[in-house]
């Protein structure tokens, strides 16, 4: 069993940057659909069995992206003890899937409390205060 995998958007880009020890499959910018198709069919994903995995996805979806149906295909390929949902910070609509994936499938959410500036993105407090509220 592998540690740990981080996937999703910029928040799981800089959540890699505290976790460095962690499988990373994040980009900046990216949506869910868009990551399914480019991210979920990796051995990384498919695989391996983790301990933790962290899901950081939802913040760049639009109106275009079925965010229930593509969350629950991102959720259905992670394999592992322990999963976490970083909740985007924006987008109350987006946040009501990501908690309804999260109680069914009983993962844990983490809120970010520290904000930087853009009010999306968590300060470096805030990247270091999502590893620790994983404990």
């Amino acid at each position: 069993m592998m540690d740990c995998l981080i996937l999703g958007d910029s928040i799981a880009v800089g959540t890699s940057s505290v976790l460095q020890q962690c499988i990373s499959l994040a980009k900046g910018g990216i949506n869910t659909w868009q990551w399914n198709k480019d991210y979920a069919s990796r051995p990384a994903v498919d695989m391996q069995e983790y301990k933790h995995a962290i899901i950081s996805l939802g913040s760049n979806d639009h109106s275009g992206v079925n965010t229930e149906k593509e969350l629950k295909a991102t959720r259905a390929k992670v394999n592992a003890k322990h999963v976490y949902w970083i909740m985007p910070a924006i987008k109350p609509e987006i946040q009501r899937i990501v908690l309804k994936i999260a109680v069914a499938n009983n993962d844990k959410i983490i809120y970010i409390k520290n904000l930087s500036k853009d009010g999306i993105h968590p300060s470096q407090a805030g990247y270091r205060q999502i590893v620790e509220d994983m404990k």
